[in-house]
């Protein structure tokens, strides 16, 4: 697929912070390999490609969560890889559909950071696994959040190291190390 050729650079490229996030990594690389089509969302013995998007808003130092309507807790935006997009291009919708902004930037081209995390089953669907690629956005308009009530419960913008608490898992706090690290270095492109 013309799809994972990229892919697979850019997460071949990605220097992961810890054992937890290298053993995602290999585990996404082996995905990519492995799967005739790793963004199917029909794709359950493995899992599938997701997509997922850290707003933050570097004035306050804050970002923007949504209290996730099905699995019950703060998370940042993210979804499925839809149709012919690159997740890169996948976690930019997603932001600007859960959030309501139009104006999101991403503060680095390159992956944030990688996760494989449990979905429970729902809607249909089978317990699976998410290969969730994250990147990291910024909007110079943080006053114009609209709450999607399909997708979300609340949507707020919460200080980083609330968010770290809020979202309370390990893969979430290496984010947050990452997201303070990109907001005190000014996250050149």
């Amino acid at each position: 697929m013309q799809r994972v050729k990229p892919l697979l650079d850019q997460i071949e490229a990605h220097l992961p912070a810890d054992s937890l996030e290298s053993g995602h990594r290999d585990s996404m690389l082996a995905l990519l390999r492995g799967t005739a089509d790793p963004f199917s969302r029909s794709s359950f013995t493995l899992g599938h490609i997701t997509a997922s998007l850290f707003i933050v808003d570097p004035t306050s130092r804050s970002i923007l969560l949504h209290h996730h309507r099905r699995l019950d807790r703060w998370l940042q935006m993210g979804g499925h890889v839809e149709g012919a997009e690159d997740p890169r291009e996948a976690a930019l919708r997603e932001g600007r559909e859960e959030s309501g902004l139009t104006d999101l930037e991403l503060l680095r081209d390159a992956v944030v950071d990688l996760d494989v995390h449990a979905i429970p089953a729902g809607r249909g669907e089978p317990d699976h696994f998410h290969f969730d690629v994250r990147y990291v956005a910024r909007t110079s308009a943080p006053r114009k959040i609209v709450i999607d009530a399909s997708e979300s419960k609340d949507l707020a913008w919460i200080p980083l190291e609330r968010a770290e608490l809020l979202m309370n898992e390990a893969a979430s706090s290496r984010v947050i190390r990452k997201l303070e690290h990109l907001l005190n270095e000014g996250a050149p492109h």
